[in-house]
């Protein structure tokens, strides 16, 4: 009997219920009408997300309607990450559990939500994170935090960069509840395994951390109420020296 094969437990997101599914399609139509009645949502970029295979969407954070807003944009089921202190409530965890959310630890994603959060981008799934680590203060992009190379690279998948601007101000920190305002979203052109492979940690962060920028910046433009603003294009980062230098550098 020792050497019986063990055969892995499924994940949460492999026992999706019908009601889950259409659940799930149900809060998008709803969340889609209240965002473009309540927040003038406008978009550029969304033919930027990969139609199929694994990825890692990695975002700027300004409020908690960050995760509802970035799913919006994409036609694909997004899955989320959740930190398991917002369990405690009796609402969030149903929903949060509905979602079928990966839970993680506060002081960062944990071995348990590590190896679901692979387990997801390698079945083919989008994972949603925010790589700063905690909503901005002020509006403005803060330092990326490193641990979602490791991710990426053990995945090999690629990294979706995306731009919010405005849900800083619907949703200030501090405030119990959102308000109505104008918020905008860019997706911007993904890094693909094949070219961060040969990169460093650092290297790795600071591209990344140039397209979410890039899209932050579209964003803002498209907030003002450019209606002119052009989605990303590709625009492949130079290498030299084995040093990165980005794109126009």
């Amino acid at each position: 009997m020792g050497n019986e094969s063990r055969v892995p437990a499924k994940s949460r997101s492999e026992r999706r219920t019908l009601g889950q599914r259409a659940g799930y399609a149900a809060i998008r139509i709803a969340a889609r009408l209240a965002s473009v009645l309540g927040l003038g949502l406008r978009t550029r970029g969304r033919r930027n997300y990969p139609p199929v295979g694994g990825g890692l969407i990695c975002s700027n954070h300004q409020s908690f309607l960050d995760p509802v807003l970035v799913g919006l944009t994409c036609d694909r089921r997004l899955n989320y990450l959740a930190r398991s202190s917002l369990f405690k409530s009796a609402p969030l965890r149903m929903l949060i559990e509905f979602l079928d959310a990966i839970p993680i630890e506060r002081e960062g994603i944990g071995l348990a939500g590590l190896k679901e959060t692979l387990r997801r981008l390698r079945r083919g799934e989008l994972v949603l994170i925010f790589p700063e680590g905690t909503r901005t203060h002020d509006g403005r992009i803060g330092d990326l935090k490193p641990g979602f190379c490791a991710v990426a690279r053990r995945g090999d998948v690629p990294l979706i960069p995306v731009g919010i601007a405005g849900a800083d101000r619907v949703w200030p920190r501090g405030k119990a509840l959102p308000r109505l305002g104008k918020v905008s979203i860019v997706t911007g052109i993904p890094i693909d395994p094949e070219q961060f492979r040969a990169w460093d940690d650092e290297q790795l962060v600071a591209e990344l951390d140039r397209r979410i920028r890039d899209c932050h910046r579209r964003a803002l433009e498209l907030a003002a109420g450019k209606s002119n603003v052009p989605a990303p294009q590709a625009s492949h980062p130079r290498v030299s020296g084995g040093r990165l230098r980005p794109a126009g550098a």
